[in-house]
């Protein structure tokens, strides 16, 4: 499992790198903007207070939420930077879960793979582990990111409060990639796997986000995943309850995967991705040359 995790977690090296020092220079950016902001705080409330309620819904904030606490460091990166990371950093979640075994299985390697003396289960946790250790590389590096940009700033947030904030997005992201290796692995195909995941992803970014603003959506909102996403609101009032929640919601879909992928009749290279009974199937396969 080992050799598993460590060839796993390497392949993704580049996405950590790329998705984590993008994040943490766009980090740095916006401490650097607070500053300017609280210096012209009145002028941009009275700004911010003349916005659409849609709008500033969109962005995490609900009517009312246009007051003083917003130009607070945690009120500020909530508002500013950890608003949109769900869906930025989901989307990698979800691209990145979805292809764990079905990108090597729809290649045509994972059949060799499990030729060798490695077993499905110690297959299945040594990458869903790489996957988690790639989320952490990533966070960490927006983290510092965000560190670094304090230096000297205005904006002084202590390292261990700031990190509550990240443990809300990798919870997130943890249940985003479950979730999409879930599908993977009950769905045809990847690309259906992923789609339906990002659809489901921004389905409840949207109705967290309206909630706010209509009643009538509340009791929908509570099935929502991103309703106990906490983001820079963790840094002042965190909420181990709706973390552990995402942890073992993730943690179940995970096992769910480990089910299937236990139960599964490995396709081998060139074989169709398709087998739904559909009218143009027999079309797929032999166009894929599979009998």
């Amino acid at each position: 499992m080992i050799a598993v995790f460590l060839n796993s977690f390497f392949r993704q090296r580049g996405q950590v790198l790329g998705w984590g020092l993008s994040l943490g220079l766009l980090g740095m950016l916006i401490v650097r903007f607070y500053d300017t902001l609280v210096a012209q705080s009145d002028t941009l409330m009275n700004l911010l207070a003349s916005y659409p309620p849609e709008m500033m819904a969109f962005f995490g904030a609900g009517p009312g939420a246009v007051t003083a606490e917003m130009f607070t460091p945690s009120g500020y990166l909530s508002f500013e930077f950890f608003s949109f990371m769900p869906v930025i950093l989901g989307m990698f979640a979800v691209l990145a879960g979805s292809g764990l075994l079905a990108a090597d299985e729809e290649s045509g390697t994972l059949d060799l793979i499990l030729a060798h003396p490695v077993s499905r289960t110690a297959l299945i946790l040594g990458r869903l582990l790489a996957f988690a250790a790639a989320t952490v590389g990533i966070l960490a590096l927006a983290w510092l990111g965000l560190l670094a940009g304090m230096r000297g700033a205005a904006m002084s947030i202590p390292a261990g409060e700031l990190a509550r904030a990240f443990y809300s997005v990798g919870a997130v992201m943890l249940f985003f990639g479950a979730l999409a290796l879930f599908l993977s692995l009950l769905l045809p195909s990847r690309r259906l796997a992923a789609s339906i995941a990002g659809l489901v992803l921004v389905a409840s970014y949207f109705t967290t986000s309206l909630a706010r603003l209509n009643d009538s959506l509340k009791e929908a909102a509570r099935f929502s995943p991103l309703n106990y996403y906490q983001g820079g609101a963790a840094i002042d009032n965190f909420n181990p309850t709706w973390l552990g929640g995402l942890l073992l919601s993730a943690a179940l879909l995970a096992a769910l995967a480990w089910l299937l992928f236990q139960r599964r009749d490995i396709r081998v290279g060139g074989e169709a991705g398709w087998r739904w009974p559909l009218p143009w199937s027999g079309l797929e396969t032999r166009r894929h040359g599979a009998p």
